[in-house]
């Protein structure tokens, strides 16, 4: 079955059918405050986050109903992760906290969780595809990314003022390692990679900290605001602003393998800015949430009151095929003004050729190209 789930500011979820467009039905006290984000965690049960600091499990076969409510969250939830390995939830908030959920063992009263990472001014976090990395943005410029990922293991990271000062990385009990970098960062990213190292195993859960490069704003701070994962785990994908809320860039950071197993005394970054493309600064204080296509190709980005679909080439070629050797603008393929309000959030679907977008005073449009 082929839904398309809308989660709106006033409590509400709204199911479509995006092929013929049809509402379904509207979950109408799906939470207590604004719906923020929904993950289907297969093809029947998916996973609602909101300001009310909950989460809710929902079956599609029964929607009268939530499967169970989950607490543990202080503050408003935003973003909700699943790791098909383990079968872990993974949500974080504006509490800080990226909690793990063990959905194998849900009853109606919830699910057995445990809080992982913690770090002041989270905005955003995100898993690669395959689970192996954990990426998370916050509103002060910076780019934490956890390497090796294991999600059954806490760990527990100080303030992030300390975490920004001394750039310490994780030991494999949870704890800091009092080794340090002494190497010099490399130029446009404030970085220092250390893996802890254990004899004879991976390390687990070494922490980057980065303060990615932004054309033109070396010298003033950001927010990374909207984040996201290419499908084949090849890049990052960043919506920005400046501190003055003045400018935003959609940007694209590309993963550089081959990460030492042990402290360099040279680190290397292991994030490099591809291409970039400046953005309309309209509906200023607003998270515009982008997206690529299933296929990696094209990147959806809110624009004014409609989208943009930008690519690497004129060709809408391979991220891996149009690789520069320095960095050059994203290409713009085509703008879609469709809307009467700041488009908020874009979503391609992942089994039809079709893109959605949403608004701020709630419409949903629906796009489906014509051959």
């Amino acid at each position: 079955m082929s839904v398309l789930t809308v989660a709106c500011e006033q409590t509400e979820v709204l199911l479509f059918d995006p092929i013929s467009s049809r509402h379904i039905k509207t979950l109408t006290e799906a939470h207590e405050d604004c719906v923020n984000n929904i993950r289907f965690l297969d093809n029947r049960l998916f996973a609602t986050c909101s300001d009310d600091t909950t989460i809710a499990l929902w079956d599609l076969r029964k929607l009268n109903s939530k499967v169970c409510s989950l607490h543990g969250h202080a503050s408003w939830v935003k973003n909700i992760e699943y790791d098909t390995n383990t079968r872990l939830l993974v949500t974080s908030g504006f509490d800080g906290n990226v909690i793990t959920w063990d959905t194998n063992r849900f009853t109606e009263d919830g699910c057995p969780h445990k809080k992982f990472f913690h770090t002041r001014y989270l905005m955003r976090m995100r898993l690669t595809p395959d689970c192996s990395k954990m990426l998370i943005s916050t509103s002060s410029g910076y780019l934490l990314i956890l390497h090796d990922l294991d999600l059954t293991q806490s760990l527990e990271v100080g303030s992030y003022r300390m975490l920004r000062a001394r750039r310490t990385p994780l030991s494999s009990d949870g704890g800091t390692s009092a080794s340090r970098s002494a190497g010099t960062p490399r130029q446009g990213n404030d970085s220092s990679k250390i893996h802890p190292h254990r004899e004879g195993m991976s390390p687990r859960n070494s922490l980057e900290v980065l303060t990615p490069e932004i054309p033109g704003e070396r010298d003033r701070g950001n927010c990374i605001t909207s984040l996201q994962l290419h499908p084949k785990g090849w890049a990052t994908l960043i919506r920005c602003s400046s501190n003055m809320d003045d400018q935003e860039w959609t940007c694209v950071y590309e993963f550089q393998e081959g990460a030492p197993t042990r402290p360099l005394v040279s680190p290397r970054c292991s994030l490099r800015l591809t291409h970039y493309i400046e953005e309309a600064n309209v509906g200023r204080g607003y998270i515009k949430e982008l997206c690529f296509s299933p296929d990696g190709r094209l990147i959806c980005s809110p624009y004014g009151y409609g989208v943009r679909l930008l690519a690497f080439d004129e060709s809408c070629g391979e991220l891996a095929d149009c690789l520069p050797v320095q960095t050059s603008c994203l290409r713009e393929i085509r703008s879609i003004y469709s809307h009467s309000d700041v488009v908020l959030t874009t979503k391609f679907s992942p089994t039809h050729c079709q893109l959605a977008s949403g608004c701020l005073s709630g419409r949903v449009a629906l796009y489906q190209p014509k051959f």
